[in-house]
């Protein structure tokens, strides 16, 4: 079976669940600006915005004004 493809800020957002569920990004670790998230995974800051929404979304990341994001959760099996 071939796989959908997906867009691009859902493969980043990913990627960065999985190094919280393999504990890389343990709970309480902050996650890089956008402009430095975008650096890491290759993309544009405005992807790696979306990916952080997407992370929201999916209750595995809090963002505090002025603070940063942070890991909330770990990813459910």
């Amino acid at each position: 079976m071939t796989e959908l493809p997906q867009y691009v800020y859902v493969q980043v957002a990913d990627r960065i669940e999985e190094e919280i569920r393999s504990g890389r990004l343990p709970v309480g670790a902050r996650l890089p600006n956008e402009r430095a998230m975008g650096e890491q995974y290759g993309v544009a800051p405005g992807t790696a915005r979306r990916a952080v929404a997407e992370l929201r979304d999916r209750g595995l990341v809090a963002t505090l004004p002025n603070k940063g994001t942070f890991v909330i959760a770990t990813p459910q099996q």
